[in-house]
């Protein structure tokens, strides 16, 4: 803990702020208070959903979906002592029991404590399972919503700085019910992290596109955290009736893209890993690098293209901006770890390698793959952090008339940044009708090079501009 005071103040008097994971849905097994409820301590078994028999488990299980069946089927695991206890993760991860009053003044204590060490946020790790409730999904039920108003009430009244980010892999809808100043004030945004997978698949950005038409706007006081890779796996969150609308069917498109990111479809650039695999469901999820998503292993100058034009999305499209180390240099997958105790049967633990001495020996070298890539980030930070209209998270779509290429606005006070991103192989041209409503004397500042709408825009396989307009 002195350690981690020091880092919070160094951090603190260099202007960045510290970010931590508060698992607030259980804790584990080892735990000093699951130590007492497996000893049998009445108090602290009810600190947890705790069970003698699997009538009341069997009875939950009917409703509720399996999150890591390689790890455990369903949701209880059995105790030493013959009982049953509910792990909706890992085993040894015991949910807590917000049910009893005495679980929320206990995590407030602990959530206030990491306040006094310079905290500034909360990571909510698994918002959507906080509260269980027999007959239901045990997932997104009103109460978890009560449950986080209930510790923004604790922290204005003790902490006010302290800010909460949502950390919920589930249906977008419910997504966003989480973001919200009373609850939490940043949310993870994985329904663009996923589409933007989708359109480097594909090489149609209709489902980002359609996201971003609907699902960016969030409210005042809140913003997205946007990210291409984080350390978990990547799951296909979108919704199933907006696929449908673009004639796409949710669970075919599901199949084919943990196909295509695995190298088991035709053509496929991927070097993904599946997690959690399971033929029984059908249901599958992503592990990988960035760069070996994006196939750096074998095909350099495109991979590196894609890399770019996925982090020009999260850095444009307004929010906070994440990147997942080693990211920056383009680290490739580390299938080592299935070598090391504890890491074999994860298969996520191919994308948490250890630090890559090597490729940030090259960061600055622009004959590189390394090189390359990290100074195209460090391009978009610098012009980002210069331009206004990129402040904030307000975005207005823009219809391009080629589902190559997506395209939205970003405005400002005087003026507005019109981004197109061409996730095709092949040069894609947006028609100067398309364009016809902005001045034809244009700047892209990314390069500060002057362009002409009135001819059109024509982009490169894998391009992106980020263009200064004004009205016509």
């Amino acid at each position: 803990m002195e350690q981690l005071r020091a880092l919070a103040a160094d951090l603190r008097a260099n202007g960045i702020s510290l970010v931590v994971d508060f698992i607030f849905n259980h804790t584990s097994d080892e735990h000093q208070w699951a130590r007492k409820a497996a000893a049998g301590d009445p108090e602290y078994s009810d600190y947890y959903w705790i069970f003698p028999d699997r009538t009341m488990p069997d009875a939950f299980e009917q409703h509720v979906r399996e999150i890591f069946p390689d790890d455990h089927p369903g949701s209880f695991v059995p105790t030493a002592d013959g009982r049953w206890v509910w792990a909706t993760f890992h085993s040894f991860q015991w949910d807590l029991n917000y049910s009893n009053p005495a679980v929320f003044r206990a995590m407030a204590r602990e959530m206030l404590f990491l306040a006094n060490q310079g905290i500034d946020i909360l990571r909510m790790d698994a918002v959507a399972f906080i509260w269980k409730q027999l007959g239901t999904t045990s997932e997104n039920l009103p109460e978890a919503h009560t449950l986080l108003q209930a510790f923004n009430a604790v922290c204005r009244l003790a902490a006010p700085s302290l800010l909460f980010k949502s950390e919920a892999i589930v249906h977008p809808d419910e997504v966003a019910r989480y973001i919200d100043p009373g609850e939490c004030q940043l949310s993870y945004n994985p329904l663009q992290m996923a589409l933007i997978w989708d359109a480097l698949a594909t090489r149609d950005a209709s489902l980002l596109a359609q996201a971003l038409q609907r699902r960016h706007t969030i409210p005042a006081g809140t913003t997205w955290v946007n990210y291409v890779r984080s350390h978990d796996d990547i799951g296909w969150t979108f919704a199933d009736e907006d696929a449908t609308e673009l004639s796409v069917n949710g669970f075919d498109h599901r199949k084919f893209l943990n196909s295509f990111y695995v190298n088991r479809f035709p053509g496929s650039f991927a070097r993904g890993v599946p997690f959690q695999d399971n033929p029984r469901t059908g249901d599958c999820r992503i592990s990988g690098t960035t760069a070996s998503l994006c196939g750096l292993e074998h095909d350099e100058v495109p991979a590196v293209e894609r890399i770019l034009l996925a982090h020009s999305i999260i850095f444009s499209t307004g929010g906070v901006p994440l990147l997942y180390l080693g990211d920056e240099v383009g680290q490739l997958n580390d299938n080592q770890y299935m070598f090391e105790d504890g890491h074999s049967a994860d298969s996520r633990w191919v994308h948490r390698p250890r630090f890559p001495a090597d490729r940030y020996a090259q960061r600055h070298d622009a004959s590189t793959s390394a090189g390359t890539i990290y100074a195209g980030l460090r391009r978009m930070i610098r012009v980002r952090a210069a331009s206004p209209e990129l402040a904030g998270t307000r975005l207005i779509d823009f219809a391009t008339s080629n589902r190559c290429v997506l395209g939205y606005q970003r405005p400002g006070a005087n003026s507005t940044i019109l981004v197109l991103a061409n996730f095709s192989d092949m040069p894609q041209t947006v028609e100067s009708l398309t364009l016809s409503g902005f001045a034809p004397d244009v700047v892209n500042i990314l390069d500060d090079a002057a362009l002409r709408l009135d001819r059109g825009i024509t982009l490169s396989p894998r391009d992106y501009v980020w263009l200064r307009v004004r009205p016509q």
